[in-house]
């Protein structure tokens, strides 16, 4: 055996080679290889090439073999990017050398391809895997005749010869020996007929290393496949195997990440029916040679990393794959290349043309057989609160009120329905783009009593019978296997009583008529109130006791091949799936007749249709972690707050010119959170309408027009409002600074005018310069305003000293101080109920919006009993439903709930350990120029080195993180600032998934401001 030592070659060799054979002088770079040596050379003119030198005594035949390939290659005009041949002085393709030790070596010299390296891409999305298989696939059909003697050869990497992988079983210890030992059975069971596949020429090695991809950071796309040195005549399925392998390996969901790269390839060739059953095999057969080869190549060449490079990820993926039902990968690999997923669907389809079963068949001793369609999906109003369909015992009663309301019907429905129900962890998993649930219903529910007999519909045999309650889904469960000609599919009875349906063993042979069993009660049913669950399968995958009865959304194309609908034997028109508009439909009417400055938020916007604590859940039952929306400010849809709605709703709900006590009580809640001098409540129904009103109140107190405001500040739509918002009326469609109002720099201590530390001083002097200029024109000041901590500004922090300074020299000129508080209030910043007193003061008046009403629309001003008084100046102030009793039901709930819950000391725990993560990270990710707030109200500032704002990198930040199911939002004048303002229930958990998420997008190639090329 040779040392790897003694063959390995340097760079100094390899330039003298490149001299001495070519006349070309340049600098060599070693790069990765497991059997030539190869060497990036780059001349002084900065033209590169690869040279490839082999190993002792390799064949001739064999590098000529890899030549004609390429020329092969070029030859087809099929635009196929490969490295061209560059002869040697001699007019050689291949040139000989003998090296120090005596060895005779070959040498090739081919052009280099620019772009990366597949390995340095992040992130690997769909459409990149997309062009992979696309330029595989084109690769492998412009091979498709090629011919060469050495491509038929004996050759440990090919798929085909890889059962020589069980005589090195040895080397492995027992579970992976376990794993090994299964995918090899697997393999050698299906010889017969996988020898009989299609066979051609193919790459055999489309690995991280030889895939090169363009230097775009949005849209990268394949360029090119390197390196032909493992070639060879195969069967065509494999290339797709092989390729699949290694851009699979990483991914929490390898079958899913498979799917694309197999589209593509199908698109550019082809791939049968027969092909694809084999996918699945081949590609745990290649991983298997890649991890023996890896084990031996390390008792064998101990120093050559690179041999083993592929080893953990390979054994990481092998234990994922054996998870993962082949049938149901076959199934998925149909589905990407537009084939039906299951191969039997249109056979069932055709049978059951002429099926005569009926519900009446099912269920014998039932008279009603008229359906009305229950909708329990994610959008359905009739579920309720997620705390009504978690109450069991509620369920039930609401269900038997319906059958009262319908007594001649059964009250039935389901398929494909996204269901918000399960919300069980056992539902959920990390998929390749964060978390995903099973919501997408399988089955035909039918809600009858306990005890009601189910009959059996076709003659079929009993393949499983249990009891799968529990942590399962079922209760008693029956599943039936039937066959008519070359047909075979199963039927599912899931609910039944237990007793029932372990009455039946396994090839128990039931006739037409026969019982399957009684429905059960809870709790044995499953958990659930008395139903039967009826599904249709087409195949059992790799189940023996039990059956999914709820799928993935990113699998429903084959999951509803799987598991058709049941009513194609029913035939009842009252089973036909509930149509909801789609998301398409929406934007289209939107467009039509909703105002045109109404936006959308994201480039593929998200249909919301349900809440809860810090997520919303979209009509695929898909949650997003809420990370922007302060509306919802004790958490989307909190029980309490909503049950305080209801029940008030219930009662009555009018204007405030009658009695009612919960307007004295909300008001009697929000007195005992302000300073004593906050003595007097208006109620309104919008921050917006808060702020008017607090011009309103300020200009007849003081008998003055002039407002004093923030640069980028934002106080509302009014007319009022929009007058004294500069990010509005300097923003697009804005007409500039009304004479009446004056704009103060934003006191931004970063990137501001003043900048850093103890720099309240000159922001305050700032705004007695407003002050001067408006007594110069002969007025004064009516009042200034402004937030705590500036929203749309970047969630711009006060300087420490400027609100005290600055509320000095307005109080000196005789004007009122406004603190804005729609967006910071009521627990937020943690330290403090309310913004201001973070920094020692107390305004004459406070705007309160957002945060009262949970979403309701409630808002509040409080002001001084002085302001109070000289406001009711005898112009009445009537608002219809400010102060109405629902609104002030909802208030007083919220209020509670941040106070009985600890929601203010939650914002302050959470948010100062988030701040500190944050932090944290920007010290490995420097464009977080900036990490400010306090509590739940944080925001994250992007810059390049030279402080200057990174927009793209922060809007593509924000896009990233909503494929992940986290939704963030942008604010800044530059829009460069992530604002970080969740529900006040956002908890730790949260936190640290939100963390999770950012650090993996940081890591992406386009947020690297220093390798940005192609944005």
């Amino acid at each position: 055996m040779t040392d790897y030592s003694e063959v390995k070659l340097s760079p100094k060799i390899a330039e003298s080679l490149l001299l001495g054979l070519y006349k070309i002088e340049g600098k060599a770079m070693a790069l990765p290889g497991e059997s030539d040596f190869n060497f990036k050379i780059t001349t002084k003119e900065k033209e590169c090439y690869v040279l490839k030198v082999s190993r002792p005594n390799e064949s001739g035949a064999f590098f000529d073999f890899q030549q004609k390939i390429l020329q092969h290659i070029e030859m087809q005009k099929k635009n196929i990017v490969v490295p061209k041949v560059v002869l040697d002085k001699q007019g050689n393709a291949i040139s000989d050398f003998v090296d120090t030790n005596g060895h005779h070596r070959k040498v090739r010299l081919l052009t280099w391809i620019s772009g990366r390296v597949w390995s340095s891409i992040n992130p690997q999305l769909n459409d990149l895997r997309f062009s992979l298989g696309k330029q595989c696939g084109t690769l492998s059909f412009s091979l498709s005749k090629f011919e060469h003697p050495m491509a038929v050869r004996e050759f440990e990497w090919d798929v085909a010869q890889s059962l020589w992988t069980k005589n090195h079983l040895h080397v492995f210890d027992t579970n992976q020996k376990e794993i090994i030992t299964y995918f090899q059975d697997q393999f050698e069971k299906v010889q017969n007929a996988y020898t009989k596949l299609r066979k051609s020429v193919v790459h055999n090695d489309a690995n991280d290393n030889n895939i090169i991809v363009t230097e775009s950071l949005t849209s990268p796309k394949v360029k090119a496949i390197i390196d032909y040195g493992d070639a060879i005549y195969t069967q065509t399925i494999n290339d797709v195997a092989i390729t699949c392998a290694y851009a699979i390996m990483n991914q929490n969901d390898p079958l899913e990440a498979a799917l694309p790269i197999v589209k593509g390839y199908h698109q550019s060739y082809p791939l049968s029916e027969g092909e694809l059953k084999y996918l699945y095999i081949t590609i745990a057969m290649r991983l298997v040679i890649s991890v023996t080869k890896s084990a031996l190549n390390r008792i064998k060449e101990p120093d050559n990393e690179y041999l083993s490079i592929s080893e953990k990820p390979a054994w990481r993926l092998l234990e994922k794959w054996k998870k993962i039902s082949g049938d149901f990968a076959y199934y998925s690999f149909r589905t990407a290349c537009g084939l039906n997923a299951h191969p039997q669907e249109e056979k069932f389809q055709s049978w059951t043309k002429t099926c005569r079963s009926s519900l009446q068949h099912l269920f014998p001793t039932i008279e009603n057989n008229g359906i009305f369609p229950l909708d329990l999906s994610v959008s359905s109003p009739w579920t309720g609160h997620q705390s009504d369909f978690n109450d069991l015992d509620l369920f039930q009663f609401k269900i038997g009120q319906l059958q009262k309301e319908h007594p001649q019907k059964i009250i039935a429905g389901g398929y494909l329905e996204p269901r918000p129900l399960y919300t069980s962890p056992a539902y959920d998993k990390i998929g390749n783009s964060g978390k995903e649930s099973r919501t997408i219903h399988l089955g035909i529910d039918f809600w009858l009593p306990a005890k009601t007999p189910v009959h059996n519909l076709f003659e079929g045999e009993v393949v499983i019978a249990v009891n799968d309650a529990g942590d399962k889904e079922y209760g008693g469960l029956v599943v039936l296997k039937h066959k008519f000609n070359h047909l075979i599919f199963y039927t599912l009875y899931g609910h039944l009583s237990v007793a029932s349906a372990t009455a039946h063993k396994i090839g128990d042979k039931l006739e037409v008529g026969d019982l399957i069993g009684v429905l059960g009660n809870y709790p044995e049913n499953g958990n659930w109130a008395s139903h039967l669950h009826f599904q249709v399968l087409l195949s059992l995958l790799d189940f023996t006791d039990d059956f999914p009865g709820v799928a993935y959304h990113n699998q429903i194309d084959v999951w509803k091949s799987i598991c058709p609908n049941p009513n194609v034997l029913f035939k009842s028109s009252g089973l036909n799936a509930i149509a909801h508009q789609s998301n398409e439909d929406l934007i289209t009417y939107r467009k039509k007749h909703l105002g045109k400055s109404l936006s959308l938020q994201y480039e593929t916007p998200i249909k919301m249709v349900r809440g809860n604590g810090p997520y919303l859940i979209d009509q695929y039952g898909r949650r997003y972690l809420d990370t922007v929306n302060n509306v919802a400010h004790v958490g989307h849809e909190h029980p309490r707050v909503v049950k305080a709605g209801q029940s008030q709703m219930a009662l009555i709900n009018t204007n405030s010119r009658y009695l009612h006590g919960n307007i004295n009580i909300l008001a009697q809640e929000l007195l005992e959170t302000l300073p004593e001098a906050l003595s007097v409540v208006h109620f309104v129904n919008s921050g917006s309408e808060a702020n008017e009103l607090a011009i309103r109140m300020a200009k007849a107190v003081t008998g003055e027009q002039d407002i004093i405001a923030s640069e980028v500040g934002y106080h509302g739509n009014t007319n009022s409002c929009i007058d004294i918002s500069a990010y509005k009326f300097n923003g697009k469609g804005g007409n500039g600074t009304p004479e009446h109002t004056h704009i103060f720099p934003l006191p931004d201590t970063f990137r501001g005018k003043y900048r850093g530390k103890n720099t309240g001083p000159l922001y305050a002097r700032e705004v007695q310069q407003q002050i001067t200029k408006i007594q110069k024109k002969g007025r004064g000041v009516s009042a200034f305003i402004v937030e705590p901590i500036i929203s749309c500004g970047g969630q711009i922090e006060l300087p420490t000293g400027f609100l005290k300074e600055a509320y000095q020299h307005i109080r000196n000129a005789g004007g009122l101080c406004i603190s804005d508080e729609v967006q910071t209030g009521c627990g937020r910043m943690g330290k403090t109920f309310w913004g201001f007193q973070l920094h020692h003061v107390v305004p004459d008046i406070v705007t309160i919006g957002k945060p009262l009403g949970n979403g309701h629309p409630l808002a509040a001003v409080v002001c001084t009993q002085k302001v109070a008084d000289e406001f009711a100046n005898g112009m009445e102030y009537f608002n219809t439903f400010g102060g109405n009793p629902v609104s002030c039901a909802i208030g007083t709930e919220v209020l509670r709930v941040v106070k009985e819950e600890g929601l203010q000391r939650n914002a302050l725990e959470v948010g100062e350990y988030l701040k500190s993560e944050l932090e944290k990270l920007a010290i490995r990710y420097p464009i977080m120029g900036n990490i400010r707030g306090q509590g739940l109200f944080l925001g994250v500032e992007m810059v390049d080195k030279k402080m200057e704002p990174l927009a793209a990198q922060t809007d593509y930040l924000a896009n990233r993180m909503k494929d992940h199911g986290i939704l963030m939002s942008i604010d800044g004048p530059d829009h460069n600032v992530l604002k970080i303002k969740p529900p006040l229930v956002f908890a730790k958990e949260n936190a640290n998934e939100l963390l999770f998420y950012l650090e993996r997008i940081l890591g992406e190639d386009f947020m690297d401001v220093s390798v940005q090329k192609n944005i």
